[in-house]
């Protein structure tokens, strides 16, 4: 049976550290290496109903996406960290956190939503947004990735498309008058990724968390954006990384959170 420090080591084989943003905290936040792994929870956040999730299902670990916390000078019972740390220490259950590492790794959050998105899959590969940097081996990286559809659609017809597979709620964006073809996606808060968009020719950019100067820079450049909510574009990875954990550890239980749903609604 895998400890919590075997399946840290094996995302880390995936989704090397190397490539997190300056910004981020990323790794074995909380609990103990030694402690066994026979049930884990994937979850794209830990809130307080997935270590709810974890303490009735048994699972020791859970492994999220965002980071339960960015820097930390307390734990108390005043805050919504500190009392979910609480939480999960009083429980022995223990957290990894795979962020922007797992954004940039091949394989991870940004493939799966090309997938989504219809540029790859079914032979189709994509290429890097950007040189965002390069692993030890020179191998470069990137946050974000570029391809190009099956054949051209309306807007309309893509944003129908995109709605189902992401299944979120709602979609925000702006119609540049372009068909849909060589598209730019970016999971989570990507808007400042635009130019690198248009740099690559792409008529559309699909990303989150995009604020109003952005809409009118895309505007201006003459380029189709969408906001798809920050959840739905990374909840996608989740599955990915529990596939990925029951292969390398068959004899561990792998579950995606079932509670963990999108935060935004539409009127």
């Amino acid at each position: 049976m895998p400890n919590v420090n075997d399946v840290y080591e094996y995302l880390c084989s995936i989704a090397p550290v190397e490539m997190k943003m300056d910004f981020d905290n990323v790794g074995f936040l909380v609990g103990k290496a030694g402690a066994e792994a026979k049930k884990i929870l994937v979850s794209l956040d830990i809130t307080q109903d997935v270590i709810s999730e974890a303490l009735e299902t048994g699972a020791k670990l859970i492994v999220s996406h965002h980071p339960l916390f960015f820097t930390l000078k307390s734990v108390t019972d005043t805050d919504t960290t500190g009392k979910k740390l609480i939480s999960l220490l009083t429980g022995g259950i223990s957290a990894i956190c795979m962020h922007t590492n797992l954004d940039a790794a091949r394989g991870g959050t940004n493939d799966a939503l090309a997938e989504a998105a219809g540029i790859a899959g079914g032979g189709r590969e994509t290429g890097l947004l950007a040189e965002d940097g390069r692993l030890a081996t020179g191998e470069a990286y990137s946050y974000g990735r570029i391809g190009c559809l099956n054949s051209p659609c309306t807007l309309g017809e893509y944003l129908a498309m995109l709605k189902k597979e992401l299944k979120t709620a709602g979609l925000r964006y702006h119609d540049a008058g372009l068909d849909v073809y060589k598209v730019a996606v970016v999971g989570g808060s990507g808007g400042s990724e635009l130019h690198h968009a248009i740099k690559h020719g792409c008529d559309t950019l699909v990303t989150a968390d995009i604020k109003y100067d952005v809409f009118l820079e895309a505007k201006e450049l003459g380029i189709n954006l969408i906001d798809a909510d920050h959840f739905c574009t990374e909840n996608l990875v989740a599955a990915v990384v529990a596939k990925k954990l029951s292969t390398a550890f068959p004899e561990a239980e792998v579950t995606v959170s079932g509670r963990h749903k999108q935060v935004v609604k539409f009127y």
